[in-house]
């Protein structure tokens, strides 16, 4: 990690506000032991349970990334688990991509549901989040695939998703990094300043849609099986190549185009950031790269100049636009998310009254021992 961002913080042993979070995160978040075996016997026992009489047990997203198609095979063909794959095409899949979730769907005998978001008004929305010269630009692909996952678990009555997230290699966040893409209030208000069509059918979800869903009904429960022993992205890919005929698309979450697009172009030049730098703290954290190692990879270019022009010449053209269009919207000012209208104080205090409930919950169980035992 370095100082190019203004909320990460050193100490005097030279160690990041981020990384020392995650340490202590570790033996909460992740169980690569016994423990983890536990629960991971636990869990594909209940959700068996829970599918028994039902077409599936569970759900899992498959984006053509390593982290959900070994998530996939674990729980598929190691666990024997009845699964239903979710796939939400935004316009941006790598061929790679395409490849890799066919492959495993036909291997695994997997059920796909696949979203298609309607492509001229994703356009829409992605070119008004470049003209909001905002931070998190993935929102228009990550808000489609949030809300299609809990609407599309409400359609076919499954009450569990398998997610690929996981801390071996996603522990390490700035504070206060990003905007969360759930917030489809503020997406909706961006493109209303910037947009220039309707979007009748893009599936916007607003917070209290989301509350109610996850809050209150509790109508899905997220799992992170990848948590339950040593996951290691290189051996995963290894394995999937050697069972699936997996094929490479490059760095993390570059099986979308745009993804790799924001990640290795638009923040770098926009913001000053190498998102690398999260990836690698995170091995570090886990024990799965040395430090020594991780500065050596960080000193590579991010992306080559000949492919960063393709790159940028492909989604100027996609997105309609000419590539000094595209340009400019890369250097411009940067725009704080919290200049367009927002549902983050609903978010806030939603996160306030779910801290205090777990508060009080030992106190409360403490009162309830106390009875129990006078009676």
């Amino acid at each position: 990690m370095d100082d190019s961002n203004p909320a990460i913080e050193f100490d005097t042993n030279g160690q990041c506000n981020c990384c020392r979070d995650a340490v202590a995160r570790k033996s909460h978040e992740w169980w690569p032991g016994p423990e983890g075996e536990v629960r991971m016997q636990r869990l594909v026992a209940m959700l068996k349970q829970e599918g028994k009489d039902k077409p599936y047990d569970a759900m899992v997203g498959l984006s053509g990334g390593i982290d959900s198609a070994f998530l996939a095979h674990l729980a598929g063909r190691k666990h024997g688990l009845r699964l239903l794959a979710v796939h939400v095409d935004g316009g941006w899949n790598s061929e790679p991509a395409v490849h890799n979730i066919e492959r495993l769907v036909r291997k695994l005998d997997l059920d796909l549901y696949t979203y298609v978001v309607e492509w001229q008004e994703m356009r829409d929305l992605q070119v008004s989040f470049l003209k909001a010269s905002v931070l998190n630009q993935d929102i228009p692909q990550d808000h489609a695939f949030f809300s299609t996952l809990y609407r599309t678990a409400a359609k076919f009555g499954i009450r569990h998703f398998l997610s690929g997230v996981n801390f071996a290699s996603e522990s390490v966040v700035p504070p206060g990094f990003g905007y969360p893409s759930i917030d489809g209030t503020h997406a909706r208000a961006i493109h209303n300043r910037f947009g220039s069509i309707a979007l009748s059918t893009y599936p916007f979800m607003s917070f209290p849609e989301y509350i109610w869903m996850t809050r209150i009904r509790k109508q899905l429960t997220i799992h992170r099986p990848l948590n339950y022993f040593d996951y290691d992205k290189e051996q995963a890919q290894e394995d999937l190549r050697r069972e699936y005929g997996w094929r490479d698309y490059g760095g993390k979450h570059s099986e979308s185009r745009f993804t790799k697009f924001y990640q290795d172009i638009y923040l770098p030049a926009k913001f000053n950031f190498d998102k690398r730098r999260l990836h690698l703290s995170s091995l570090i954290v886990a024990g799965q790269m040395t430090r020594d190692d991780a500065l050596a990879e960080i000193s590579k270019p991010i992306i080559l100049e000949r492919d960063a022009r393709r790159e940028t010449r492909f989604v100027a053209k996609k997105l309609k636009l000419t590539e000094q269009q595209l340009q400019s919207y890369i250097i411009a000012p940067p725009v704080p998310h919290a200049n367009y209208p927002n549902g983050m104080m609903l978010h806030k205090i939603l996160m306030r009254l779910r801290s205090v409930a777990r508060k009080l919950a030992p106190v409360s169980r403490r009162a309830i021992a106390k009875v129990a035992n006078v009676d």
